[in-house]
């Protein structure tokens, strides 16, 4: 007696379609992966870029209105805050800017600096505008404050 028993199994050309197949699913999934990466990378740096600038205005702002004395010294590149009992200063670098101890990561394509209006190169101030670069999305900042009659005295 013979017996024929037959073993299910896959063929040899089915086993090589289904790692075809596999390994385009998988090369899919991990492009996609990097895609996603990607994006998430984008906007860690957009949000951290939006908060070193948030911080610096709210640092401006606080400054300008805390402060009676600004100026603004061409040659060193340094906005000075003073009053009879403290003095702040910002010292403006190509790619970031310094606070005595802090330092906002912005780079600047340019600053105007006003005083009643008019546009000044150093001195005394009452407003700052900053642009920044195209890596923070060319976002302008203007900070102004109220003259009192101290900014007029001696």
């Amino acid at each position: 007696m013979k017996y024929n028993k037959k073993i299910n199994a896959f063929t040899l050309s089915e086993m090589i379609v289904v790692l075809i197949l596999t390994t385009i699913v998988v090369g899919l999934a991990f492009s996609v992966l990097t895609l996603v990466q990607n994006h998430i990378n984008s906007i860690q740096n957009n949000f951290n870029n939006t908060t070193q600038f948030n911080k610096l205005e709210q640092s401006l702002t606080l400054d300008f209105n805390r402060f009676s004395k600004i100026e603004f010294n061409e040659l060193e590149d340094k906005l000075l805050f003073s009053n009879e009992i403290e003095t702040k200063a910002y010292m403006f670098k190509d790619s970031f800017i310094v606070k005595d101890i802090d330092t906002f990561y912005i780079s600047i394509n340019k600053k105007a600096l006003y005083f009643e209006g008019s546009l000044k190169q150093s001195g005394t101030l009452d407003a700052i505008k900053i642009e920044t670069s195209k890596a923070f999305q060319n976002k302008n900042l203007f900070v102004f404050k109220k003259n009192d009659a101290t900014q007029f005295m001696n």
